[in-house]
């Protein structure tokens, strides 16, 4: 049987301290603010992070470096005979692209890179997933190929405390920026696959969360085979307000009754666009293999 590793990164909301603790390598995510490079959960916490964004610092994204991730997979490589690396969704970045790429060229069959569709907390769950197949004695490509499976089996629904973010990364116009500003709008956004897209518009933060609580309950009985099936994870994620998502967590917990709704700060890639005080909902279908 393959010894496989797994490798992620602090888009999942695993920080690499936390992934040795799973026995997982992370690759921290880097981040330029200010011209200065800082990797997500070495250098660069949730707290640090929404200071220089608040302070009105230049913040911009980035992936792991070719040679980051080829020195990882070389040193993992002594150790394993496989890898399973699962990276931020392709349709958010092109680290996946990347990693793709590379392990085509010079690591077929060694290295797996997982291209499900995933962020934040789904993408979490994916990687606690692909922990469980490979210990069930699974290889790297058995497990790449579940999990690819599933790759459209999930929800997220985002709901934005205000769109300065949106705007100043041009996602949309200074127009509709000011306008949703002047009649308080709370836009919710939703992850169904690659991409990050409108879902509906909200008057307040009540309703805003009721519309994505009732948006979860529709998928929950329509995908997912209803709550009484129970064949799904529920979790939250939030930017910054952790008092706010707490008391978010609590009325999902009533309007989902008998689950409790694992909770992780979003991804810093994701709060970098749409800023603090965002909260989310989301649920992936359960992994079930024979």
């Amino acid at each position: 049987m393959s010894k496989v590793a797994i490798i992620t990164d602090t888009n999942s909301g695993i920080m690499p301290a936390a992934g040795e603790e799973l026995g997982i390598k992370v690759l921290p995510t880097p981040f330029m603010i200010d011209g200065v490079e800082y990797l997500e959960g070495v250098d660069l916490t949730q707290e640090d992070f929404f200071k220089k964004l608040a302070d009105g610092a230049d913040v911009s994204t980035s992936q792991p470096s070719p040679g980051s991730l080829i020195e990882l997979w070389d040193e993992m490589l002594k150790e394993y005979d496989e890898i399973v690396y699962i990276p931020l969704s392709s349709g958010l970045s092109s680290s996946c692209q990347t990693a793709t790429m590379l392990a085509a060229d010079d690591y077929e069959n060694k290295v797996f890179v997982v291209n499900n569709q995933r962020i934040s907390v789904t993408m979490r769950q994916s990687v606690l997933d692909a922990i469980e197949l490979r210990d069930k004695g699974m290889s790297g490509k058995e497990i790449k190929d579940v999990l690819e499976k599933a790759k459209f089996e999930s929800s997220i629904y985002i709901m934005l405390d205000t769109l300065y973010y949106l705007k100043k990364g041009g996602r949309i116009t200074p127009a509709a920026a000011a306008l949703g500003t002047l009649l308080k709008l709370k836009p919710v956004l939703q992850i169904q696959g690659e991409k990050l897209d409108a879902f509906a518009k909200a008057r307040t933060a009540n309703q805003g969360k009721n519309i994505m609580i009732n948006a979860m309950l529709s998928d929950i009985e329509n995908r997912y085979g209803g709550l009484e099936a129970g064949d799904f994870h529920l979790s939250g994620a939030y930017s910054y307000d952790l008092d706010k998502a707490l008391e978010f967590k609590s009325e999902v917990e009533k309007a989902i009754p008998g689950f409790d709704m694992h909770l992780d700060p979003l991804s810093l890639v994701v709060s970098c666009h749409i800023g603090p005080g965002a909260l989310a909902i989301a649920c992936s279908r359960k992994i079930h293999v024979d």
